[in-house]
C-alpha cells in the first residue's frame, strides 16, 4: 500500500510548509496544491492510486473558495481525512473570528498559528495528535501485537478486537487460509494443541484459543507474579471507568496501596467513545481508549495494580471480618480497608430477539470503533439520543454511506450537548429521525434490515440497514453488593443524603459518596444522581480519596 498521504494547500505558503513537514516524509507521501481545485485533483490521483489522505493542511487563503467551503468538498472525498487551518501570522487574529465556529461543527479540526521558527514543537504535537488518531481510528496497525485468526461471521471475533484495542494493543485480523493464518495455526499445533476459531497470538504469549473476551483478559494480565495480592490493600476500586482511574490516581498518589479491579477492558463505557471533545484540557479531543489508558498508566507510575479481567461477584463488610472488607473475585479473594464502587453501567438491552440473534453480526452494544471501520458503504443505524451516540454516530459517519440516529424522544437537545447537535446538523451524512423504535430486524446470517414503529402512530416500516448499534441508556450492575447496601427504586447506589432518614448509621446522613455500609464509597455512574458526565465521574473519583483518607485515619 502507498504512505498515507499529508496534503498542503496554499497559493503562498505551500513551499514554506512542505519544508516545515518535512519530518514527515519518511512515513507519509507529502503532497501540494495551490488552489482548492488542485487539491481535489490530489485527493483524486491519491485515492485511483490506492492510497488515503491522513491530513489536510490549508493557510485558510485559498484564490478559488472559502477555506470551510473547501474543507466541506475535501471531506465529501475523503471524510476520514483530518482538517488543520495553519494561518500565517498577520491573518492568525483576523480570521479566527469566522474560522473558528467552524470547530464547534466539525467543519476541521484545528486552528494553528503556521510555525514562525524552528522546531516549533507546539505545532507539530497537533499535528502528531490528530495524525495517532488517524492512525488508531482509520488505518490498519502497522505494529501488530495481538493476531487474530478467524473465519468471517464470528461474533466473538469483533468482540475480542474491541477490547484488545481498547487496551491499546494494536489488532489485526487474518482468515485462516491466508499466509499469516496458516502460520499461526501450524505454531498452534506444534505446541501439540488443537485448533478452534478465533485464534490468537500474542507478541510475547504465544498462541490461545479463547471463550470468551474475559478469557482474553486473563491469558493477557492475569498472571500469577503479576497479579498475586496477598497483603491487606489500604483501597480497593472496583471499576476502571474515569471515576475509577480517577480514585486510582489520586490514591496511589497520596501513598495509600491501591488495587483496581475490572471486569473486562479499562476505561468503561466511556473507553468506547471515538472522540471526547468537551474534557477539560484537550481543545482537539481526546479518544475514550487514548484517555483511559493514559490515566491508567498514571496510576500505574504511583504503584497502583490493576486486576483486569477479575470479575467481583461479593462483597463481605468490614464489619463481618474484623475491620477489613473481603471481595470475591474469580481469580480469588482480595482484603481491603477501604472500598470505592465505580462499575459504572451497562447499556440496556434492546430486547427484540431478532436483533439479539445478531449481536456482532452486524449488531453492536456500545460505539464498537473497531466496527465502524468495517461500515464502508453501509447503511447505520445508531438508537440513542446521549452524548455517547453523537459520538459514535460522527464517527461513523467517516465510513458508513449514510447514518441515522434513533430516538423515541421529539428532538435530540434536551439530552445531547449542543456541540454535538450541532455538529450532527451540519453532516450531510447524518440524518436523525425522532419518535421511533426498533421494533424487529434480521437477515440472511447478518444484520440486513430493520423495522421501525412510530411511537406515535404505532405504524411499521421496514427499511435497509447493514449495522446497528445500540446506546440505550444506563442499566446499574450492583448485584454483588450486600443486601445493607441501600439503592434506589432503579438499583443506583445511594451516598450522603440521598440516603433516606431510617436507613442512617446514626444521628446524620453518611458522608458525601459515603454508602450505608462503612467504610465502602460510591462515585461516578453508579451512584444515584449523578451527571453521567466523563468530567463529573473524573472529579468524583478525585474527591472520594480524602474521604477514604478520614476513613482509614486512626
Amino acid at each position: 500500500m502507498p504512505d498515507p498521504a499529508i496534503l498542503i494547500v496554499s497559493a503562498r505558503h505551500a513551499d514554506f510548509l512542505l519544508d516545515e513537514f518535512g519530518r514527515y516524509a519518511r512515513d507519509y507521501d507529502l503532497r501540494t496544491a495551490g488552489s482548492s481545485a488542485e487539491a481535489m485533483a490530489e485527493i483524486h490521483a491519491v485515492r485511483d492510486e490506492g492510497g488515503s489522505v491522513a491530513l489536510i493542511v490549508q493557510d485558510g487563503d485559498l484564490p478559488d473558495a472559502h477555506p470551510l467551503v473547501a474543507f466541506g468538498e475535501w471531506r465529501a472525498k475523503v471524510p476520514t481525512a483530518r482538517r488543520v487551518v495553519a494561518a500565517p501570522y498577520e491573518r492568525f487574529l483576523v480570521q479566527a473570528a469566522e474560522l473558528r465556529p467552524g470547530l464547534a461543527k466539525g467543519k476541521y479540526d484545528a486552528y494553528l498559528l503556521m510555525p514562525r521558527g524552528v522546531r516549533d514543537e507546539e505545532f507539530h504535537g497537533a499535528i502528531t495528535e490528530l495524525l495517532s488518531d488517524w492512525g488508531s481510528t482509520v488505518a490498519a496497525p502497522e505494529v501488530e501485537t495481538v493476531r487474530i485468526v478467524a473465519p468471517p461471521g464470528l461474533p466473538l471475533t469483533a468482540s475480542i478486537r474491541e477490547y484488545t484495542e481498547r487496551m491499546g494493543m494494536p489488532t489485526r485480523v487474518f482468515a485462516p487460509e491466508t499466509d499469516e493464518g496458516r502460520e499461526t495455526i501450524a505454531e498452534h499445533e506444534a505446541a501439540g494443541l488443537t485448533t478452534s476459531f478465533p485464534l490468537l497470538r500474542v507478541m510475547t504469549r504465544g498462541t490461545h484459543t479463547p471463550a470468551t473476551v474475559r478469557d482474553v483478559a486473563l491469558h493477557l494480565f492475569a498472571t500469577p507474579e503479576t497479579t498475586g495480592v496477598d497483603e491487606v490493600v489500604d483501597l480497593a476500586i472496583v471499576g476502571a471507568g474515569p471515576a475509577g482511574l480517577a480514585a486510582a490516581v489520586y490514591g496511589a498518589s497520596e501513598g495509600l496501596t491501591t488495587v483496581v479491579l475490572e471486569a473486562e477492558a479499562v476505561g468503561g463505557q466511556a473507553g468506547t467513545s471515538s472522540m471526547i471533545r468537551n474534557y477539560l484540557g484537550f481543545p482537539r479531543g481526546i479518544s475514550g481508549m487514548r484517555l483511559s489508558q493514559r490515566a491508567r498508566n498514571q496510576a500505574i507510575r504511583f504503584g497502583a495494580r490493576f486486576l483486569t479481567g477479575w470479575e467481583v461477584t461479593a462483597l463481605e463488610p468490614a464489619a463481618e471480618h474484623g475491620g477489613t472488607h473481603l471481595l470475591h473475585t474469580d481469580g480469588g479473594l482480595v482484603q481491603a480497608r477501604s472500598v470505592v464502587v465505580a462499575t459504572g453501567v451497562a447499556y440496556r438491552k434492546l430486547g427484540v430477539p431478532g436483533v439479539e440473534d445478531l449481536v456482532g453480526l452486524g449488531v453492536h452494544y456500545g460505539s464498537a470503533m473497531t466496527a465502524a471501520r468495517e461500515t464502508e458503504g453501509y447503511d447505520v443505524v445508531v438508537v440513542g439520543g446521549g452524548n455517547s451516540a453523537g459520538q459514535a454516530a460522527i464517527h461513523l459517519a467517516k465510513f458508513a454511506r449514510t447514518v441515522t440516529i434513533m430516538v423515541r424522544r421529539a428532538s435530540l437537545e434536551a439530552t445531547m450537548s449542543s456541540y454535538l447537535v450541532g455538529e450532527i446538523a451540519y453532516n450531510p451524512r447524518i440524518t436523525v429521525q425522532t419518535c421511533v423504535e426498533v421494533a424487529d430486524g434480521g437477515g440472511e446470517g447478518r444484520l440486513e434490515w430493520l423495522d421501525v414503529r412510530d411511537v406515535e402512530t404505532g405504524r411499521v416500516t421496514r427499511r435497509d440497514a447493514q449495522a446497528l448499534f445500540l446506546l440505550l441508556g444506563a442499566a446499574p450492575h450492583c448485584d454483588w453488593l450486600p443486601d445493607d447496601l441501600a439503592r434506589d427504586d432503579h438499583g443506583f447506589v445511594l451516598t450522603g443524603r440521598d440516603v433516606p432518614r431510617d436507613v442512617w448509621a446514626g444521628d446524620r446522613p453518611p458522608a458525601n459518596l459515603a454508602t450505608t455500609v462503612p467504610g465502602v464509597f460510591a462515585v461516578g455512574d453508579i451512584r444515584a444522581g449523578s451527571m453521567k458526565r466523563v468530567a463529573s465521574a473524573s472529579g468524583e473519583g478525585a474527591s472520594v480519596v480524602p474521604l477514604v483518607h478520614t476513613w482509614l485515619a486512626p
